[in-house]
């Protein structure tokens, strides 16, 4: 695999609209065989993910995204729902087991919400990585009804709704033009 920092990062675009092409079910297990490698603080991996795929399913979560992102959850050929696990700390026997580090979190309900959240959000960050990686393009975004997400996916768990992802094949008929960035001296400081 010869991936280039423009494949990306500089040529890669947050798509608005995508072409009618599938994504096959064992490129969603490739995608997540290339994220799960990415770090999370003691090795935690909180993120959980529900790869909305059929029409009927893809329509169910259209009805509860926000008017803006309808479309684009009906044309995508699949949807993540990034989800984040507040009973992570419960794996980390088998996922870190050279320390107790569930009793780092144990009853300690906020360190667990604010670790689940960052590094779900790590986890999604790597989805869209290794999603390019694979030649997919992405479409993240955060204009839905939580409550109900949750319980359309999560249930029944300690799981709840981070962000959604649309992937697939863009079309680039409907990308809007490159937004400006800030420069380094702008967002950075070195100290």
């Amino acid at each position: 695999m010869n991936i280039t920092t423009e494949q990306l990062f500089t040529a890669a675009r947050t798509q608005n609209g995508y072409r009618p092409e599938p994504v096959a079910d064992a490129t969603l297990e490739q995608l997540y065989e290339l994220l799960k490698w990415g770090p999370t603080a003691v090795n935690g991996g909180p993120a959980r993910f529900v790869f909305v795929r059929t029409p009927e399913a893809r329509a169910r979560l259209a009805e509860i995204v926000s008017p803006g992102n309808r479309q684009k959850v009906l044309e995508a050929p699949v949807t993540a729902i990034i989800g984040m696990d507040l009973a992570f700390h419960d794996k980390l026997p088998q996922l870190f087991p050279h320390a107790d580090a569930r009793a780092w979190f144990a009853g300690n309900e906020t360190l667990i919400a604010e670790t689940a959240l960052r590094n779900s959000s790590l986890q999604g960050a790597y989805l869209i990585l290794a999603a390019r990686a694979l030649g997919l393009d992405c479409g993240p975004m955060s204009g839905f009804d939580t409550a109900k997400a949750d319980a359309e996916y999560w249930a029944g768990t300690a799981v709840r709704t981070n962000f959604i992802c649309t992937l697939g094949h863009g079309d680039p008929t409907k990308v809007h033009p490159r937004l400006p960035r800030l420069s380094f001296a702008e967002a950075c400081r070195l100290v």
